[in-house]
């Protein structure tokens, strides 16, 4: 059974998913970039981006990506562990987000994300996630 990945647009997420601000602009099996715009509605109580922001930016690029590599086989894939590292602060700003694939495999993908500042180019944040290709649902 064969599907199509969902439209990863902004506007059709989750209000969870759409809070993080993440918007897509490319995406393949081996590749999802995009762009997050981040400001105080993403703030800790101390006035710097919440990393829980980053991982949510991290596992959705990483799962955008893996699902589109095996779509075709009529499976998408989920996370099972997301590893993230926050490098620097940030309070407001553009991140340019780039994901691709360290690793695709019949049953699991690792999927490496980096989030850099538009501005500078800086590392902000780098996360791995390891994702389960599972069948869709009804497959």
């Amino acid at each position: 059974m064969s599907a199509e990945v969902p439209d990863v647009d902004r506007s059709a997420a989750s209000a969870f998913v759409a809070a993080t601000g993440f918007d897509v602009a490319e995406v393949s099996g081996t590749r999802v970039t995009g762009t997050v715009e981040l400001g105080p509605d993403h703030h800790t109580p101390w006035g710097v981006v919440h990393g829980g922001v980053y991982c949510a930016v991290i596992e959705s690029a990483a799962s955008i990506g893996a699902s589109t590599a095996v779509a075709d086989r009529g499976q998408f894939a989920v996370g099972v562990n997301n590893s993230t590292d926050f490098l620097r602060p940030v309070t407001a700003g553009r991140l340019d987000v780039v994901a691709e694939p360290v690793q695709q495999g019949r049953t699991l993908q690792l999927w490496l994300v980096q989030l850099t500042r538009a501005e500078d180019g800086k590392l902000v944040a780098r996360g791995q996630v390891r994702l389960q290709n599972v069948p869709f649902p009804g497959a």
